[in-house]
Order: C-alpha cells, then structure tokens, then sequence
C-alpha cells in the first residue's frame, strides 16, 4: 500500500496536483445501491472550496465535481467510483521564482530532496491542502451511505482559532450556527472576535492556528479492532494526512494526563430506556481501540499556515547561501475554516470503512444487520 491509498474496505485513492490538471479520488468498495450524484457530493466541496470570504486564500475555483465511473442510473454499481475536479485558477508564477528558495516550515526542501527534483512544486503539488478536495468528494459519499444505512451523523466546527476559544454552545446551536459565520463556529460572539483577529493578522501579513472538534453521533458499538486497526489510530491517521494538522486528541485527550482516574473513568449507569450508559464521555466514544456507543469526540490542531508575507529567512539552493524571502502569491492566513468540511468528510471515511469491516453495512445497500445486532446488551 503507498502513501496515497486509505482504508481496506472502504478503500480511498487519491491523485493530483494543485496547479496540474485536476484533483480527485477513486473510490473502491462502495456497496452497490446506493443513489448518488453530483449534487450529493457538491455541497461539502462548496464549503471547502476558496476564494468565499476575507479569512480565505482568494484564489477562485468552482471546484465542480465529476463522477467519473462506478453509477450507472443513479445508483452505484459496486465499482470503483472515480471523482474529480479541474483545476482552473492557476497561477505558477510565484513558485517558479522559488524553486531555489524552499519556503520555511513547507514541504519544499523535503520533497524536492526526497524526489531528487522530480517533484511537480507548482502550488505545493501533492503537499497542497487543494488535494484534500479528493477527501472530501470521498468523505461526502461516506457520509450520505453512513446517513441512509446506520443514521450516523457527523458534525465538525471550529472549537478555537488563535487562542479565542468557543463556549457555551450545544450541538443544536452546531446543526444551525456553525455556518452562519465566516470562520465556522457555532459561538457567534467568539466568532467575531476570531474574525477580527484574522483580519487584523492578515493585515500584518502572518497566519493564525486553531482547533476543529469533531462528534459523531449514533455510531453502533464495535467499530474498530484492538491494536493496529483501532478506530481512533485510523481516525489520528487520516487527520494527519491534512496538511497543517500537527496534533489529534480524543475525548478528555491531553487534559487526562493533569487528572486522577477517579476523575477520567466514565462510570456507567443504566439511562431511562433500560441502556449501559456512561456518566462521562472522557472516553471520546472510543475505548480499547472500538466505538463504545458514546459520541465520537475528537479534536485536531492546525498550525499557522507556513507562507505568510512577512521577511523571513531561508537559503538559495542554487547558490548555497543564506537569503531572505517573502513570499508572494495567494494564501489562507488561517486554514481552520476551510478543514472544518475536511475533517467530517475525513472521519466518515474512517467510519464508513469499519462498518464495512464489521458488517454493519452489507456490499449492498439495504443488506445490514438489524438495528438489535447493533446495540449494546
């Protein structure tokens, strides 16, 4: 398997580059029955897509998607479903005056060494966060069968950018206000503050961090096998495969080293209908490697995006000596709002691949396991 295929039932391939000719992904494993169509897939892809507002790079692409094999009178076939976008709003300028000049904290000088210069660099090439619109296109038909088949539903928001942090909401306040601002948050006084401070950084030319949080809801217990095929490594992994991801943490996460079990263990109780239920979901849903029934609560970390247009200090390849560079062309100064699509087209990925493995989707639409099969005794 190389670095460009995820899953084993659910199986992702993903191919292009951002200033070639288009992006996109194959799609193998996807049960057989089920409807689709572009307009199924656009909407997620509108939401990632550039150009939208002030805190995103304004580069302008339609990002239109073509289904390119695997339906076949509205409904999937059981073959591989092939998607893509064209690439339309290419400018190479600004990375063919940096080919000696690799841009600090950017895939550059690794790849460039890596490949022995063979490397398509226009745009970061593969490096560029424009090919995770292949995750997205997948992501969104995952979502659509984890929708019809299990009722799962998967919802991402933006949880802090820059160190202002949202609070207060609940998940209601997620399903209706995450998209009623620019920056994704479903805390509209947080948002604003978070927007002024993208504007105000934007206009010092530097770039902003921040957090997505993710919650799955109404996901059969057993997803995920123990040790190496565990459902929060395979989530850690595809996150990570998001360009400016630098961290991922699950339920209580990071705050579990600083607390005592007594206080991190989710106790259990029986709930009004007669179900094991937990007090606490420190947890994020997951325990020993598979879904325990809970909501799904993971976050992940974005850095700074790394070309910003202040001075800073790099080297001439060419010339083997030390150069200052600012560094033109068009950039997201924060990329948490644009990954808020990614990261829930992303972990339905995951999770369509493991209720493919555990049975709880059938190779045919309609085929899966009664919903008694599915609940915890």
């Amino acid at each position: 398997m190389t670095g460009n295929v995820f899953g084993e039932r659910f199986v992702v391939v993903s191919f292009g580059e951002s200033h070639g000719k288009g992006v996109g992904v194959v799609v193998d494993g996807v049960p057989a029955g089920l409807g689709l169509a572009e307009s199924d897939i656009q909407p997620d892809l509108d939401l990632r897509r550039p150009g939208q507002s002030i805190v995103t790079t304004q580069r302008k692409e339609r990002d239109v998607v073509e289904i390119l094999s695997g339906v076949f009178n509205g409904k999937t076939t059981g073959a591989p479903v092939a998607m893509m976008i064209r690439n339309t709003d290419v400018d190479s300028r600004s990375y063919e005056s940096m080919v000696n000049t690799p841009r600090p904290s950017h895939a550059d000088l690794a790849h460039r060494t890596k490949y022995q210069g063979f490397n398509d660099y226009r745009g970061s090439g593969r490096a560029s966060a424009r090919v995770t619109a292949g995750f997205v296109m997948a992501g969104a038909l995952a979502k659509k069968l984890l929708r019809e088949e299990l009722g799962v539903e998967i919802l991402a928001y933006t949880l802090e950018l820059g160190g202002i942090r949202a609070a207060g909401f609940t998940l209601e306040d997620v399903r209706r206000k995450r998209y009623l601002n620019e920056v994704r948050c479903p805390d509209q006084a947080a948002a604003e503050e978070m927007k002024k401070l993208v504007v105000k950084c934007r206009g010092e030319g530097d770039s902003l961090g921040g957090i997505v949080e993710c919650v799955a809801l109404n996901l059969p217990v057993g997803l995920g096998e123990p040790v190496f095929g565990s459902l929060d490594s395979d989530l850690a992994r595809i996150a990570l495969a998001i360009p400016a991801v630098k961290g991922v943490e699950f339920g209580s996460g990071f705050a579990a080293a600083r607390l005592k079990g007594s206080q991190n263990n989710d106790q259990y109780f029986i709930d009004k209908t007669g179900r094991v239920a937990t007090m606490t979901n420190n947890s994020g849903g997951v325990v020993g490697g598979v879904s325990s029934g809970e909501p799904l609560v993971y976050r992940t970390a974005f850095k700074p995006p790394a070309s910003i247009a202040k001075r800073q200090r790099t080297v001439d390849i060419s010339k083997n000596k030390e150069v200052d560079l600012v560094v033109p062309g068009r950039h997201d100064p924060v990329v948490v709002p644009r990954a808020v699509p990614i990261v829930e087209c992303c972990t339905a990925i995951v999770l369509a691949d493991h209720a493919l493995r555990a049975g709880f989707i059938s190779p045919v639409v309609g085929g899966k396991r009664s919903k008694d099969d599915r609940e915890r005794p």
